[in-house]
């Protein structure tokens, strides 16, 4: 029984030891990571000390002009990155042949979304409800919403709509 007694002293004393063992290089490890995160945050206080900086330069007076200038050229480019020739090859898939495409107006939401307003005209009614479906159901079209209804007078023989569809054309 004394020796079972050793035997059991000296288990729990060796555990004791791998236990202390792994503690301290538990500790080591966790200084490590402290180490890095220490220099994470002062790598992003000091990419925030530039921003601020480059924030400050930007917005004085004397460099408005460039910033609205810069923004304007950034939203031509995005405008420009519209192709008409897909958008009408698109509108074509989906528009009845009594259908006349009277205007299209292509714009760039804040979302970075195309929305289009369209004029269409027809002799009658029913096409242009066609084609409002059509542009419902179609997975390029989406969210269409009719704006103006005019009827035909003396000076314009058609039923003119005009509407808004946001489109699916990627940037």
């Amino acid at each position: 029984m004394l020796v079972a007694s050793v035997a059991v002293a000296v288990l729990l004393v060796v555990s004791l030891g791998a236990l202390i063992l792994l503690a301290n290089a538990d500790n080591a490890q966790l200084a490590d990571v402290r180490k890095d995160v220490a220099q994470l945050k002062s790598q992003i206080a000091v990419a925030t000390k530039q921003q601020a900086e480059f924030d400050a330069v930007i917005r004085k007076p004397e460099n408005a002009e460039v910033l609205e200038r810069s923004v304007f050229l950034n939203t031509l480019l995005y405008r420009k990155g519209i192709s008409w020739t897909r958008i009408l090859a698109d509108m074509e898939k989906t528009m009845p042949p009594n259908v006349k495409m009277l205007n299209i107006q292509p714009y760039v939401t804040g979302k970075n979304q195309i929305t289009l307003n369209l004029q269409v005209g027809s002799e009658s009614p029913e096409p242009v409800i066609s084609f409002y479906k059509n542009l419902e159901g179609s997975p390029l079209f989406g969210g269409v919403s009719q704006t103006l209804y005019n009827p035909p007078s003396q000076a314009e023989p058609l039923y003119r709509y005009r509407f808004t569809v946001n489109y699916a054309q990627k940037l």
